[in-house]
C-alpha cells in the first residue's frame, strides 16, 4: 500500500530515498547512454505504476500513486534537496523564534497556480484550516493541530505560532499548499480538483484515464525553471510481469524491478546497451499487520509466536533474492533513530509451538490448532499486482500450518483492498509497506488517536507508553531526548509485535539510457528530476497539444 502523510510522496520516495546509492553497473563501465550530451527540452518519461491514483488532492490521498502524481503537481513550503538539508521550496526563506514556538515564512513572490492566478500567503492559510476542519477526512490534521495560530501577515509572509515546542513542525509545511481561490468555501471532497488538480508545481495535469494512465504535462512557467522533459504519463499495469513486458518492448521507460528481474531477466546485452539500473537500501520496510480487534490476535505471546514461526532470513534469500535486509521495527537500519538492539524473533517452531500452549491453544483433529472449540485460521489480504507481497504470504502460510495455524490468502485490487477492506477494518492481518520518512515522528501511524475511519493506524493498535513517548519526541529539538524516546519505542513494538516486521527492501529503479541527468544522491536519484532530459537526437516522444 504505501500510504503516508508525512509519509510523503510514496510513489517517489519509494525510488528516491536513500543513504547510500550505487549502480550495479561492471566496474569500469560506463552507465548505459552517459556520452555528454546537450541538454534538449522535449521527449516523455513513461513510468509503469501497479495501482491507480485514488484523489489528487494531496490531503485526501492516502496511496503512493496519488502522492507520486501530486507531488510533481504541489509544492509545499519547504523541502530537503539532494544531500537531506532542509530548503526552501514556496518559501524562500524562514525565521524560527528562539524559544522554537514561532516559525515566519517568507514566500516567493510572482509564482501562479498552473490556471494563472497568483499564489499567495492566503492560499498557506486556506490550507491549514481546511486540513484541521473536522469535517475533512484526512490522515495528516495531527501536526497542524499542534499550530495554536496561523496568520497571514501580508500577500507573501505566512505565521505559525504553536503551544509548544514542536520539533516535525517545520517539515509539516512539505504538504501541498491547495489554491485557496478554487476551493475556499466549497467541499473539498466533491472538488473537481480530485480529478483535476491545479498547482504550482513544475508539472501541470493534462488527463486522467480510469485504470490506465495519468498524463502531466510541463509548467513552462515554473519558478525554478521549465522542466527538460516535456511530459510525463504513468501507466497503470496491475501486474509486474506484465510491466517488464512492456519495458522490454520499450512501452514504459521507468518501473521499479523485482528482484528476479533485477538480477536475472534484465542481465543481457539489450538492457545492459538501453538501460540504466540502480539499486540501494530503500526508505521502506513491510510488514505483516493484524487487525488487533480480531480477538485472535489479543494476545501477544500469539503474535510473537507467529514471529518465531515465520523465516524472514527464507523470505530475504527465496523471493527478494538476497536484496533487502530484515526488519525490527518501523526504522531504517543505519539512520539515527534506528535502534539495533530490540528483541528479536529468530526462526524457531519450537519456541512458537510452547507461546501457543501457554496461550491456550491446543492441537486437534487436522493438525490445525484449536483453543474454546475454535480452529486457529485467520485470512491474509495483499494488494494485486504485487507478487512479492503474495510469495512472502505462501511462504508465511506454509510456516503456519508447521505450527497448527491454517492461513488463507486474499489477493485484492487496488482499489478495493483500500477503500473495502483497509479503511472498512475488514480483515485478519495485511501484508503491506511503508515508506519512512526523513522525520521520524511516528505520530500518523502508531499513535491511539489515529484509529479512525481512513486514518492509518488501521490495526487499531493502543498503547499508553507509547502514545507518550510520541508526543514527547514530538515536543523537544533535543536530538538526544527524541533518540532516547525512539529507541524505547522499538522496544515496545519489538515485545508487542503489533506487526511482523519482514524486511527493509533494496529500492531496484530502472529507467531507458537516453535519459540523461540522473544524479545519485543521499536523497537518492528524483530529486533533481526537472533537470533531466534527453538529447535531441535521441528523443523519441511528442506530446498531443
Amino acid at each position: 500500500m504505501n500510504p503516508s502523510g508525512r509519509l510523503s510522496c510514496i510513489l517517489t520516495i519509494l525510488l528516491a530515498m536513500t543513504v547510500s546509492a550505487c549502480s550495479p553497473q561492471a566496474p569500469g563501465r560506463a552507465p548505459a547512454g552517459s556520452a555528454a550530451a546537450t541538454p534538449a527540452y522535449g521527449d516523455i518519461m513513461v513510468e509503469g505504476s501497479i495501482g491507480d491514483a485514488s484523489n489528487l488532492i494531496p490531503l485526501l490521498a492516502s496511496d503512493s500513486t496519488s502522492h507520486g502524481i501530486a507531488g510533481l503537481v504541489f509544492n509545499g513550503l519547504i523541502k530537503y534537496d539532494k544531500d537531506v538539508n532542509v530548503v526552501g521550496d514556496l518559501a524562500e526563506s524562514w525565521e524560527i523564534s528562539r524559544d522554537g514556538l514561532v516559525i515566519t515564512f517568507h514566500l516567493r513572490k510572482g509564482v501562479r497556480w498552473h490556471d494563472g492566478r497568483p499564489f499567495t500567503a492566503a492560499d498557506v492559510l486556506y490550507t491549514y484550516q481546511v486540513t484541521v476542519d473536522p469535517k475533512t477526512p484526512t490522515a495528516y490534521a495531527g501536526d497542524f493541530l499542534k499550530v495554536k495560530k496561523a496568520e497571514v501577515l501580508n500577500d507573501h509572509t505566512f505565521r505559525v505560532t504553536y503551544d509548544k515546542p514542536f520539533a516535525p513542525g517545520l517539515m509539516s509545511w512539505s504538504v501541498g499548499i491547495l489554491p485557496s481561490h478554487l476551493l475556499a468555501g466549497k467541499e473539498i471532497t466533491t472538488s473537481p480538483l480530485g480529478r483535476h488538480p491545479i498547482g504550482t508545481g513544475p508539472y501541470k495535469f493534462k488527463e486522467w484515464v480510469t485504470g490506465q494512465k495519468i498524463v502531466l504535462v510541463s509548467n513552462p512557467d515554473y519558478f525554478e525553471g521549465r522542466p527538460y522533459i516535456d511530459g510525463t504519463i504513468l501507466r497503470i499495469i496491475p501486474d509486474t510481469a506484465t510491466m517488464f513486458l512492456e519495458l522490454r518492448a520499450n512501452g514504459i521507460d521507468r518501473m521499479g524491478l523485482t528482484p528476479l528481474q533485477f538480477t536475472r531477466q534484465t542481465a543481457n546485452n539489450l538492457f545492459r546497451k538501453n538501460f540504466n539500473k540502480y539499486r540501494y537500501l530503500s526508505f521502506a520496510y513491510t510488514y505483516m499487520g493484524y487487525n488487533l480487534k480480531n480477538p485472535l490476535f489479543a494476545d501477544k505471546r500469539v503474535r510473537q509466536a507467529i514471529a518465531h514461526a515465520v523465516n524472514r532470513e527464507e523470505i530475504i534469500d527465496g523471493v527478494l533474492l538476497g536484496l533487502g535486509k530484515p526488519a525490527t521495527g518501523p526504522y531504517k537500519p543505519g539512520t539515527w533513530a534506528y535502534n539495533p538492539k530490540v528483541r528479536t524473533y529468530p526462526y524457531n517452531p519450537a519456541k512458537a509451538k510452547t507461546l501457543l500452549a501457554e496461550a491456550g491453544w491446543r492441537d486437534a483433529k487436522g493438525g490445525v490448532l484449536e483453543k474454546d472449540g475454535r480452529p486457529f485460521e485467520f485470512e491474509i489480504i495483499t494488494n494485486q499486482g504485487n507478487d512479492i507481497r503474495a510469495k512472502c504470504a505462501e511462504i508465511i502460510q506454509r510456516r503456519l500450518a508447521e505450527v497448527g495455524i491454517r492461513v488463507k490468502i486474499r489477493v485484492v485490487e487496488w482499489a478495493a483492498f483500500i477503500n473495502d477492506f483497509l479503511n472498512e477494518r475488514k480483515f485478519d492481518a495485511t501484508i503491506l509497506g511503508w515508506t519512512i520518512p526523513m522525520e521520524p515522528d511516528l505520530y500518523d501511524v502508531w499513535h491511539s488517536s489515529k484509529t479512525g475511519p481512513r486514518e492509518l493506524n488501521f490495526i487499531s493498535y493502543k498503547n499508553a507508553e507509547v502514545d507518550a513517548l510520541i508526543v514527547k519526541a514530538r515536543e523537544t529539538f533535543d536530538r538526544a531526548v527524541r533518540k532516547r524516546c525512539y529507541d524505547r519505542i522499538q522496544e515496545i513494538l519489538a515485545e508487542e509485535q503489533p506487526y511482523l516486521f519482514l524486511y527493509v527492501p533494496d529500492a531496484l529503479p530502472i529507467i531507458h539510457a537516453r535519459f540523461r541527468g540522473v544524479e545519485v544522491a543521499p536523497l537518492g536519484i528524483g530529486h533533481n528530476f526537472i533537470k533531466w532530459y534527453v538529447p535531441q537526437a535521441e528523443q523519441k516522444l511528442v506530446m498531443k497539444p
